[in-house]
């Protein structure tokens, strides 16, 4: 009786992971699918991930927060550049600016629990939970973005919003990272919260520096980045192609893009004109924030439903949410995509 009400109601059957079936990561994350828990997560994420970059009538944005570049998982950004996965990268400053520092040439350090705090400030030394970043390669930053910013605002007088900057600076900074390919491939590369970082600090003091010598600063514009986006996006939804989300952590940069359909919507509501229900089709998270804390990072698809971010399940929506450090989950699934052709 138990097991006929169950395939009545569609339940897959569990089957034991078996390791002889096993031939590489993908094989893995297949049969950890039909596991539980966790494992299981990411199995289904590999299924839909795939699923969302070989849909040809797709465009993928990549949300990023936490120290990732810092973390050593640059190539990871880059190799989701390169193969075209995604056509749009939302992130923190920090993570822009950790990811300039490798690409200029410059060296992060594993921390020791050995060494407390008070000694790395002593000696100019930032430690992001076990890796350390030496203020003197910030300071080595700063001096090459100078020139350019100052090349920049002899010759641009219109705001402009961090896409624009930051391809200004992946076409004119050496090294070949996420910047240099962001702006190769035409790939836009976003810092919604551009202030909250030493790259949005350094821009900042820029322009009081251009202003203590009276020459125009560059003018920027927050908003440049959001009716920009909002318009690839809205080209996306008319043309009837399909939004994706693909989402490392949480924090801004996740909800900024996630937020466009409802900026869309109010929008043209208040504007008076046609509304627009556009929503994303595909979405795969991992990020370790679970949903009983409160908080945006550990908000669900499915809550996502209910401000008209995403298509339900019902109406084609395809989600995968893998509550686990994306230092661990993130490069399997890229591996396991690889070895799929991808």
């Amino acid at each position: 009786m138990s097991r006929n009400s169950a395939e009545k109601l569609g339940l897959e059957p569990m089957r034991l992971l078996d390791l002889d079936r096993v031939e590489n990561t993908a094989g893995l994350l297949e049969e950890m699918s039909r596991t539980a828990f966790t494992g299981r997560a990411l199995g289904e994420a590999l299924t839909v991930a795939e699923r969302m970059f070989r849909d040809e009538d797709c465009w993928v944005v990549l949300t990023l927060s936490g120290a990732m570049t810092m973390a050593g998982l640059r190539q990871l950004i880059t190799l989701m550049i390169e193969r075209k996965w995604v056509q749009c990268v939302v992130a923190t400053g920090a993570l822009v600016g950790h990811g300039m520092v490798e690409e200029l040439g410059m060296t992060h350090y594993k921390a020791r629990r050995d060494i407390s705090d008070e000694t790395y400030q002593e000696h100019g030394l930032n430690r992001v939970y076990d890796t350390i970043e030496p203020e003197e390669n910030l300071d080595q930053m700063e001096l090459l973005l100078r020139e350019r910013l100052s090349a920049l605002a002899d010759e641009r007088e219109e705001p402009l919003g961090t896409a624009e900057l930051l391809d200004y600076l992946g076409r004119n900074l050496p090294g070949h990272g996420v910047l240099q390919l962001a702006a190769e491939h035409g790939v836009p590369l976003i810092i919604p919260a551009f202030s909250d970082s030493e790259l949005g600090l350094d821009f900042a003091v820029h322009r009081l520096i251009r202003r203590e010598a009276n020459k125009r600063p560059l003018a920027y514009d927050g908003m440049r980045d959001l009716e920009q986006f909002a318009r690839r996006c809205e080209d996306v939804f008319t043309s009837g192609r399909r939004l994706g989300i693909f989402t490392i952590g949480g924090g801004v940069p996740r909800n900024w893009a996630q937020q466009v359909g409802p900026y869309l919507d109010i929008r043209n509501k208040r504007m008076g004109q046609k509304p627009v229900d556009l929503r994303y089709t595909y979405g795969v998270r991992i990020c370790p924030d679970p949903v009983h804390y409160g908080h945006l990072s550990g908000c669900t698809y499915s809550e996502g439903v209910s401000w008209g971010k995403f298509l339900s399940v019902k109406d084609g929506g395809q989600y995968a949410e893998v509550l686990l450090d994306a230092t661990v989950a993130w490069p399997l699934l890229v591996q396991a995509l690889r070895e799929r052709g991808l």
